[in-house]
């Protein structure tokens, strides 16, 4: 867990309410990350890779990390209107835009309003959209099954995936509770997706990547390429013995992938 810095917590827009958490990682040419649901990206190995070739920008959603959480927002198309306003605060053009889980929902939602910043957009196992009949279950329900029957699903190799919540410090167990919190707050009710999302996804024009863990039982391969289909030229890589986070348990295939991508 990263120190806390008082300089990382940015009002943003016009209301004194809303105030983002924004870490920044490394140096070179910038790079937006949006983190998944648990947030762990921020320790991550394969961050301190990509921090070597870019400063790597990472800004907390309301109710997560550090960011405070105004009761007007709702949902995921709320969050990425601000996470433009950050764009814009910073004053941020042609940078990679990189979403896992949560945070790549967020990102799809964003380059359907204005991908105009981007230069390219990578979506590492997103959530967001739902194409099968109303009664078909394409997002496994993290919150009805039991927490070992998620990470069997989540992880290819669960292991990877348990944390040592007794030995964590008070305030990274805060950080925790706020972040499964406002993930169930935004994501229950249209569940996990944005009933809108699908038919705005053919707004995207820039070159698009979507990785996938290839044992993802939350979100399995197949959703991967039912997002794929409804970007315009996108273009869907999976990664062997990974489940819904390559990122941490293939960490190299998983750089191997993006870096080739954003060249």
């Amino acid at each position: 867990m990263q120190e806390h810095n008082p300089q990382d917590i940015h009002q943003i827009g016009p209301s004194d309410e809303l105030k983002l958490e924004i870490v920044r990682r490394g140096s070179g040419a910038p790079l937006l990350l949006l983190a998944g649901e648990e947030a762990l990206e921020r320790d991550a190995p394969f961050l301190d890779e990509l921090a070597k070739s870019y400063e790597v920008i990472i800004p907390s959603p309301p109710g997560f990390g550090r960011s405070t959480r105004p009761d007007w927002v709702t949902g995921p198309d709320d969050i990425a209107y601000m996470m433009l306003d950050v764009v814009d605060a910073l004053g941020l053009k042609n940078l990679p835009v990189v979403g896992f889980s949560f945070g790549g929902w967020i990102a799809a939602e964003m380059a359907t309003k204005d991908d105009s910043f981007i230069s390219k957009l990578v979506l590492v196992d997103p959530y967001g959209i739902k194409t099968g009949k109303p009664t078909e279950r394409e997002i496994q329900d993290v919150w009805l099954l039991s927490p070992d029957e998620v990470m069997a699903l989540k992880w290819h190799d669960d292991a990877k995936g348990k944390r040592d919540f007794k030995s964590m410090p008070e305030d990274a167990l805060h950080v925790v509770a706020r972040n499964n919190e406002s993930f169930a707050r935004f994501g229950w009710e249209p569940y996990l997706h944005n009933p809108k999302l699908r038919h705005r996804l053919h707004r995207i024009k820039v070159p698009t990547l979507l990785v996938w863990g290839e044992n993802d039982g939350i979100v399995t391969p197949a959703y991967g390429e039912s997002y794929r289909k409804l970007i315009p030229d996108a273009r869907l890589a999976v990664i062997p013995q990974a489940g819904h986070l390559p990122q941490i348990e293939q960490p190299q295939a998983f750089l191997a992938e993006l870096k080739g991508f954003l060249g």
